[in-house]
């Protein structure tokens, strides 16, 4: 998956923290690091634990299970693992000496990337099992309780998503009115800097049926909006009630007539997979948000062809046009590598150029770091560090630019805003806009899980700030945002 950050909350673990299961009995802890893939992860694995007597608690110190659901993307995030896992081995051996049980798994894509590694690295960890294997939790954990490191990171073709039971209502209400659904896992695309195809195995779609259902038990149970996943979500082909392969176009306007279901995301879409059905899609179903994550990663023809992306300049400012022509008000955000192998300095000014002729309302930037097994971790010509550093900072710059025109470009503006949870002081919520901004108003907290107009005063660095308003609907301003820029 492009490198997207999760962001739900107000479960901590929507902020890369640590969340996790409490009960006088059992807890346990989850650690999540990188995608919003790995937050749904993490809460199916939440859900693996329940027959087991597990609870989640937010205190290291009282849990019984501790699993860090790590990512590979980046080689500091692997490391940030290990860095972890040293103090949680501290941690373990005083337990030991109180005589208190405490179990250490790591999961992820780190996992089924380094498997009996991590052992060797870190072998006061018990567990190692990838994305694939989640569902084998309570199995695994009882090899592990017989003193021997377990690692299972074998893609087996089993339905996870079907193993693991389905959440109680009132654990899916505790995670708040915005919920990650996962429809496709896997990625069939190579790209040569990513190890998504290594870690997370070829894409599958899971079938309609099993797609609405588990939306209506969201919906059911409160949450008004709901997020796509998928490595390459818009590639999603899953079995409809028909029989014949549905696009995600065709899964979106079923979702839309979900009771309760008010807003529609996706993430994250590689451009080759943007079809006509899903602009129209954009065009006429107003649940499906004025947002998409759609990243290029380069402005470099060359550059491109060498990551295996698929596609070239020329192709993505078109297709950028046919989105903006068939819903004019849309956000787009992206993902941009910088110092990929052999990159020089004009074509580095290629990726700039790209930023300005597109405009965007945020990006995800990189600097390129080698993973191992790669096929670009193997080219010559690596760009220094130093040159890459410089090159992130500039087109860094120049993405806050642009981000904070766009917000500059709500004030003013009447939008639909959906309360999510308490803002910082008594008195406030914070919100989300329909452009995935965070959206501050003083407001009472029985409107948390509603939607409201709200009209911006103000701009903060990471918020908008305004003020409830009473307009009817149809005075709600709904275009424009596409002329910022």
């Amino acid at each position: 998956m492009d490198g997207n950050p999760s962001r739900r909350e107000p479960a901590a673990r929507r902020r890369g923290e640590s969340t996790a299961l409490v009960t006088a009995q059992k807890s346990v802890y989850i650690k999540t690091y990188g995608c919003q893939m790995n937050v749904y992860d993490s809460d199916r694995m939440t859900d693996a634990l329940v027959p087991l007597g597990y609870r989640e608690t937010d205190s290291l110190d009282t849990a019984d299970l501790v699993i860090l659901n790590t990512c590979h993307i980046r080689e500091k995030a692997a490391e940030k693992v290990y860095s972890e896992l040293g103090r949680l081995r501290v941690m373990k051996e005083e337990r030991a000496l109180e005589g208190r049980e405490m179990l250490v798994g790591v999961a992820g894509c780190v996992a089924q990337a380094e498997g009996q590694e991590i052992l060797r690295r870190a072998p006061s960890v018990d567990m190692v099992f990838g994305p694939q294997s989640y569902h084998r939790l309570p199995e695994i954990m009882e090899r592990a309780r017989l003193g021997v490191g377990v690692v299972e990171t074998d893609f087996d073709g089993d339905d996870k998503f079907e193993v693991v039971p389905a959440p109680a209502r009132q654990a899916i209400r505790a995670r708040g009115v915005t919920a990650f659904l996962t429809v496709q896992e896997g990625c069939d695309k190579f790209c040569t800097f990513c190890v998504v195809p290594y870690t997370r195995g070829a894409e599958i779609s899971r079938p309609v049926g099993k797609v609405l259902a588990e939306a209506e038990r969201l919906a059911a149970a409160g949450v008004r909006e709901v997020t796509l996943l998928g490595q390459n979500v818009n590639g999603y082909h899953g079995e409809g009630p028909d029989g014949r392969p549905w696009g995600l176009g065709d899964l979106l306007r079923r979702l839309a007539e979900v009771p309760g279901l008010d807003r529609l995301r996706y993430t994250t879409s590689h451009p080759r997979d943007m079809d006509a059905d899903l602009l129209a899609v954009h065009r006429d179903l107003p649940q499906v948000m004025p947002y998409l994550h759609l990243p290029v990663q380069s402005g470099s023809d060359r550059i491109l062809d060498a990551m295996n992306r698929r596609h070239t300049r020329d192709d993505y400012l078109k297709l950028v046009a046919r989105i903006r022509a068939a819903r004019p008000d849309i956000a787009l955000t992206s993902d941009f590598i910088v110092g990929f192998p052999g990159e020089t300095e004009a074509e580095f000014a290629e990726t700039l150029s790209l930023v300005e002729e597109v405009g965007f309302a945020a990006a995800y930037t990189f600097k390129y770091s080698p993973r191992p097994g790669t096929p670009a971790a193997s080219l010559g010509d690596q760009v220094d560090e130093a040159v890459g550093s410089e090159r992130l900072l500039r087109l860094q710059a120049l993405v806050n630019r642009q981000q904070q025109a766009f917000s500059a470009s709500m004030v003013g503006r009447t939008l639909e805003v959906l309360f999510e949870k308490p803002g910082r002081y008594p008195g406030q919520l914070i919100g989300r806009s329909p452009y995935l901004q965070s959206v501050v108003v003083a407001a009472d907290a029985a409107r948390i899980g509603t939607i409201a107009r709200v009209t911006i005063e103000d701009i903060r660095p990471n918020s908008l700030m305004g003020h409830l308003v009473d307009a009817p609907a149809e005075a709600v301003d709904v275009a424009g945002a596409g002329g910022w820029s």
